[in-house]
């Protein structure tokens, strides 16, 4: 059995930076954290919010920041999160940029989340690391920043006490991962609870199942076809039915659904029925044991090795994060 983490003798000092187009949610994420008094426990974190920059930090909503201190708070900080950025494309102040590499090789931990992954790429804490963001950005940040290893699917990634998160709510998890490292999972899953959320997500979650869609007109065949594939997904369908009700041969609907959807039948249809098989799972109406049925998977065994390669996590576990009974 794994040893329940210890708390950390001294409060640790997490420092929030705030920079002028502070990003409110992402910054509310890490005060509701890591700032929110918590009487219940007997040690918990101090916290600050640094600015990282001169001059007035006004965030998204017409909110103006009052920061504790500048960067050389930075100093005495074990855990530094930088709530997303202006811009992907915007410079990053290469003080920020010093102060954040300084703290790192003191010993301090460093997350981002969302957009936030570009400070910490700019700063040079990612290089020859793995790292997320959210799925817009992805393609980005490899683009920008070739030598970054960069997972487009997960919830949030940890390496060598630099932690990255996706898209804005991603950053919950990777918060709840960071008190879970601290003070256990009990003391997580108090946190959790305030927040009326799973106690834990596993980083390695899939951050959404895409669903190419056609670029064909509405009222085109394939258009058409993939309607009727959607309305009765329960029922088995070969490439040879496909090519049938599409009234043309397969090795030509397999060149339409490549030039149309960027995939092949075989794939678009496995998407959509691990999406509706989501869908069912969020909606908790159906029993677990019949969704591979309804959604046209052909076996439990199929569907559960389907569905836990593009969500990245089993049927019972995503119906059990959602808070759903396990019907």
């Amino acid at each position: 059995m794994k040893k329940p983490a210890s708390p950390p003798e001294k409060s640790p000092l997490v420092c929030a930076i705030a920079y002028d187009g502070l990003c409110t949610f992402e910054f509310g994420i890490a005060v509701e954290l890591f700032a929110l008094p918590r009487p219940e426990f007997e040690n918990w974190y101090r916290f600050a919010t640094v600015k990282a920059e001169h001059g007035p930090i006004r965030a998204t909503g017409g909110i103006t920041i009052e920061a504790d201190g500048d960067l050389e708070l930075l100093e005495d900080a074990s855990l530094i999160i930088v709530p997303g950025w202006r811009g992907a494309y915007t410079p990053v102040p290469e003080p920020l940029c010093a102060a954040l590499r300084a703290a790192y090789d003191r010993g301090a931990r460093i997350a981002s989340i969302c957009s936030g992954v570009f400070v910490l790429a700019a700063s040079g804490l990612l290089s020859g690391k793995s790292a997320t963001t959210h799925w817009r950005y992805t393609d980005l940040l490899a683009k920008r920043f070739p030598d970054v290893t960069v997972d487009p699917d997960v919830l949030f990634v940890e390496g060598d006490r630099v932690f990255t998160s996706a898209g804005s709510a991603a950053g919950l998890d990777l918060g709840l991962h960071i008190i879970r490292q601290d003070y256990g999972a009990q003391v997580a899953a108090s946190v959790a609870r305030r927040l009326v959320l799973p106690a834990q997500r596993d980083g390695g979650q899939r951050q959404f199942v895409p669903r190419p869609e056609p670029k064909a007109r509405a009222g085109s065949s394939l258009a058409q076809l993939q309607d009727r594939i959607r309305a009765t997904i329960n029922e088995s369908w070969p490439l040879e039915r496909m090519a049938r009700v599409a009234a043309t041969s397969g090795r030509t609907l397999t060149r339409r659904f490549n030039e149309e959807t960027g995939t092949t039948p075989s794939s678009w249809l496995k998407l959509e029925r691990v999406s509706r098989a989501a869908e069912l799972l969020e909606d908790g109406t159906i029993p677990l044991s019949d969704v591979w049925e309804v959604c046209g998977f052909g076996s439990a065994e199929t569907f559960r090795r389907e569905f836990r390669k593009m969500m990245g996590v089993p049927p019972v576990r995503y119906r059990e994060r959602l808070g759903a009974p396990a019907i």
